[in-house]
């Protein structure tokens, strides 16, 4: 335990109380913690270090440097698109791609874009704010809207995807919950040449009809194959404010019961 503390400290970052009551529980579980809290993703514009704070999220940084697809899938909080976002823009930065593409589905309202009011930014924004406000904390307003001027950063929603090939670009499919097995196997087959895609979903906010989510069937269809992996994320990898662990806790209970007093009704129970 001193010995990993000793380490986060060299690497110039001091521990918060969460951080070491983190720490204290993985090391009793018998669960490496190499890179946690030592691994710096990304700076934000005002100086903060953006670090991987669980094993899940250390997990989830490595498979994106080591594969050209990576799923995320984790309850609110775990980082999947933030840590995402950090990466791609870490990316650019580097010049190991040339461009950023941000999609997400846009069906939580119910609401087709054709029928809401405004241009195309104006009907897209909304359904795009969390990215928004991930690549805000990486790099400046004013950066922000130069790179998407010149194309370096583009964002769009996933109908926009069709028919494109993406090379040079490190692709960012959010909220793939809500995609189907088309939208998602469309997606997936945009990917070029030198490029690499993050899709990042929570199975536990599905807005689709029952079994039409794409993000639960490519976990079966593409389970093994070289080159993709899959992060499972968990609430023992919130990194919110404590309460939202607790949050999700409770209603993983309550769904658990719902679930047991369901499968006590069927004929023939009991």
């Amino acid at each position: 335990m001193f010995e990993k503390l000793l380490d986060v400290i060299e690497s110039n970052h001091v521990p918060s109380l969460s951080e070491v009551r983190y720490l204290i529980t993985q090391i009793k579980e018998g669960k490496r913690v190499d890179g946690v809290l030592s691994d710096v993703v990304r700076v934000t514009h005002w100086g903060e270090e953006i670090r991987s704070k669980t094993v899940g999220q250390h997990r989830y940084i490595e498979a994106i440097r080591n594969n050209d697809i990576v799923f995320s899938i984790g309850p609110a909080g775990t980082g999947k698109t933030y840590l995402a976002v950090a990466m791609a823009i870490d990316y650019l930065k580097r010049e190991e791609v040339k461009r950023i593409i941000l999609t997400r589905p846009a069906v939580e309202a119910g609401e087709e874009l054709g029928f809401l009011p405004g241009d195309i930014q104006a009907k897209v924004s909304p359904y795009l704010r969390p990215l928004y406000d991930a690549i805000y904390d990486m790099i400046p307003v004013s950066e922000f809207e130069k790179l998407t001027e010149h194309g370096r950063i583009e964002m769009a929603p996933l109908a926009f995807m069709r028919g494109r090939t993406l090379n040079n670009s490190f692709v960012i499919l959010d909220e793939a919950q809500n995609t189907t097995s088309i939208q998602m196997k469309m997606f997936l087959t945009r990917l070029g040449f030198h490029s690499r895609a993050v899709i990042t979903g929570d199975v536990t906010q599905i807005d689709l009809e029952e079994g039409t989510s794409g993000l639960m069937a490519v976990q079966e269809i593409l389970q093994g194959i070289e080159g993709i992996s899959f992060i499972n994320l968990t609430k023992s990898d919130v990194v919110r404010h404590q309460l939202v662990a607790r949050i999700i806790e409770a209603y993983e209970k309550k769904e658990n019961r719902k679930g047991r007093n369901t499968s006590g009704n069927h004929p023939g129970a009991g």
